[in-house]
């Protein structure tokens, strides 16, 4: 099971550098890598989170990277890991690290006035003359 979420978030420059921090501290990643470029105008953080999910016998892994511009925050998370097909549903459904990661995008670019727009995928459309 793999799947690519995108987010572009838009806004003032300090209120985005402070995002990934916030973001960190508040979800803590396995593994952390940050780049910062000799010119100071780009950062880019590399985050891998896991989870152990009890009632599947499994862990999630979800890997987010975080480009910072002056102009815009560009976060891209890949989930993978877990387990495949029906298992079945459960009253006490456990929330799992990609809702957690994208309801923090969501309620920081809320209560910061940020423009937060998500990237859909194209899918790709079989053309029967070529």
């Amino acid at each position: 099971m793999s799947t690519l979420t995108k987010y572009l978030v838009y806004g003032p420059k300090d209120t985005l550098r402070r995002f990934p921090e916030k973001l960190f501290e508040q979800h803590e990643p396995k593994y952390l890598y940050n780049y910062e470029d000799t010119s100071g105008n780009e950062k880019i953080y590399v985050a891998v989170f896991e989870q152990y999910e009890k009632q599947i016998n499994a862990t999630i892994t979800l890997t987010c990277v975080v480009e910072c511009t002056n102009s815009q925050n560009r976060i891209e998370m890949k989930k993978s890991g877990g387990r495949m097909g029906f298992r079945g549903s459960s009253l006490t459904e456990e929330k799992n690290i990609e809702s957690d990661i994208v309801d923090f995008i969501m309620d920081f670019s809320k209560r910061f006035g940020l423009s937060l727009q998500e990237i859909a995928e194209k899918k790709e459309t079989e053309n029967p003359d070529s």
